[in-house]
């Protein structure tokens, strides 16, 4: 008789990864969604940080003309030269800053730009400080590798962003980085220049690495925090992405900017990991900076600028709390727990599917960003349509009375 077959186990580590809680809620949407009557109303998606708007019609066209042309064959593992040349330029156009296409490293998406960059500067049993809130997933790449992600908690007066004094109170003996984002997901907010320095010096008395995760910079509406952390030295990691300016979310396409010494081991690692990053989308991506092409984008952003100062006071005459008006990205980080009685919950996450249920709005918790807030938040994203977002606060204030 053939024994029993029984599934592999999955490792400690797998079992360890928490999940995408942004994932998860849509997922519950999805599963709400397949329960509502033909005649109910839509589901209004406030919850996933996905633009609205789709790559450009002349980056889909050098897509299509790069399948034509037969260029999909693989790329050097650092990226296509003419592409690193690309964005050489543009952080001289747009920011000033000499960056030479050397240090430049094209990645298959941020993440996994993330994931090179913890490859590249830390060993496991190692700690790196990150603050609370922050981007759920920059946490668990560091986690998959072995490192600890220690959270620095995070409030208002700060701008959801660690101090200097924080991280030098925090730094131990196996503290090897600091992993920033400015602006930052959940909450919209940037460091403040000086505020930045600053961390940068502790880091340099400790020889450690600070990796700024600047993917969206582009989506940056206040100019005294509109500018690039690579403006501070060649020491400062930045990753960056294609997908929220540039608004190519599955083309699967970033970028990092390193030391010119870490480059040789990060291309080692991309060899080895995943070869190189997607070609059509490379051939792609340099339509992106056309004149026409950087012109459309611009508009975007001042679309972008036009939903945030729309739906922050709309929230705040709901009796919302946003402590900290954003000043990039499209995320409204909101304090909902002068709601927790009328809604009948006892937490953010509660809230989110007491929305979902009675308002058919969907957000994200604030338990996928970190614990410093006390379950209170609920992250908003305004990467939908103008309409749907004022019909969105139409449903809520409904439901709330």
């Amino acid at each position: 008789m053939t024994a029993p077959v029984s599934a592999p186990m999955p490792s400690a580590r797998a079992q360890a990864i928490a999940p995408f809680w942004v994932m998860q809620v849509a997922k519950e949407a999805a599963a709400h969604a397949a329960t509502l009557p033909a005649d109910a109303p839509r589901l209004l998606y406030l919850n996933i940080g996905e633009p609205d708007f789709v790559a450009p019609p002349a980056v889909q066209a050098a897509a299509e003309q790069a399948i034509r042309a037969g260029r999909t064959q693989y790329t050097p593992a650092l990226g296509l030269d003419a592409l690193r040349e690309r964005l050489s330029a543009w952080y001289a156009q747009r920011f000033g800053v000499d960056v030479p296409a050397r240090r430049i490293v094209i990645t298959a998406g941020a993440s996994a730009g993330l994931q090179l960059a913890a490859l590249a500067l830390f060993d496991a049993g190692d700690e790196v400080l990150l603050p609370d809130p922050c981007y759920p997933c920059n946490r668990q790449i560091l986690a998959s590798v072995g490192v600890a992600p220690t959270a620095l908690p995070t409030a208002a007066a700060t701008r959801y962003q660690p101090t200097p004094d924080q991280v030098a109170a925090a730094w131990g003996a196996r503290t090897r980085g600091v992993m920033l984002a400015s602006p930052a997901n959940p909450t919209g907010t940037s460091i403040d220049p000086q505020t930045l320095r600053g961390v940068l010096d502790v880091v340099r008395r400790h020889r450690g690495a600070l990796v700024v995760d600047e993917i969206y910079l582009g989506l940056s509406y206040d100019a005294r925090y509109g500018q690039t952390a690579l403006a501070l030295g060649e020491d400062v990691i930045s990753v960056n992405s294609f997908s929220k300016y540039f608004g190519m979310t599955g083309w699967r396409l970033g970028w990092l900017v390193l030391p010119e010494s870490l480059v040789p081991a990060v291309e080692r690692l991309a060899q080895n990991h995943y070869i190189c990053a997607n070609a059509v989308a490379q051939h792609a991506a340099l339509a992106c900076f056309e004149p026409d092409t950087l012109t459309e984008y611009e508009r975007r952003r001042a679309d972008y600028a036009a939903r945030l100062e729309a739906f922050v006071p709309a929230l705040q005459a709901l009796g919302f709390a946003v402590p900290v008006v954003p000043d990039g990205a499209f995320y409204v980080w909101a304090d909902a727990s002068a709601w927790w009685g009328r809604a009948g919950v006892t937490d953010s996450t509660g809230f989110v599917r007491a929305m979902l249920a009675h308002a058919h709005v969907v957000a994200t918790p604030s338990a996928d960003f970190g614990s410093a807030d006390g379950g209170r938040f609920v992250r908003f994203s305004v990467a939908t349509a103008r309409a749907d977002l004022d019909e969105a606060i139409a449903r809520v204030q409904r439901w709330l009375g």
